[in-house]
């Protein structure tokens, strides 16, 4: 297989079934219970800035961006990011980041908050929230929550409690 059999594409409707598959093979009945999950149970992701890998016309990769608010902040909320295991460890995961990121960028969005490993996120732009700033709704390792900021000064606008950002008075 070569990187040229590999389309990114944003997602649509009809992928949804094959998302889900693949974040249940991930993330397993557990992901339910995550931080992130029950901030999207506020509202949808926006299916513009979320994107797919297809090969052979089968979804093997996504990515997802939900809007949140935090304070008086804005930003984006990036994941779940989820690669089906027989197309792991080539790249696929890092360019659906790529991608999403500069469609939030293209978009207005401020920054790209998710909760995820540093030593992967790190060279994609991404850094670690400053202690105590966010307070998620679920417990969440303070090392895990990262951000990326397009706009200068945007992370410091999100302060205090995390909720989706139709949830946002």
């Amino acid at each position: 297989m070569s990187s040229a059999d590999i389309h990114y594409l944003p997602e649509e409707p009809a992928h949804d079934a094959e998302i889900e598959l693949i974040n249940e093979e991930a993330f397993g009945p557990g992901r339910f219970t995550r931080a992130a999950y029950k901030i999207r149970e506020g509202g949808p992701h926006d299916r513009a800035l979320s994107f797919v890998a297809v090969h052979q016309n089968h979804v093997i990769a996504s990515v997802r961006m939900t809007w949140i608010a935090a304070g008086e902040g804005r930003a984006l909320l990036l994941g779940p990011l989820a690669v089906r295991p027989a197309f792991k460890s080539i790249g696929i995961g890092r360019k659906l980041v790529a991608i999403a990121v500069e469609a939030a960028r293209e978009a207005g969005a401020g920054s790209v908050v998710l909760v995820g490993d540093a030593p992967y996120y790190g060279p994609l732009g991404f850094q670690k929230v400053p202690y105590g700033q966010l307070c998620m709704p679920r417990p969440v390792d303070a090392e895990r929550l990262l951000a990326a900021e397009l706009q200068k000064g945007t992370v410091a606008t999100l302060k205090g409690d995390v909720t989706h950002a139709a949830l946002a008075r």
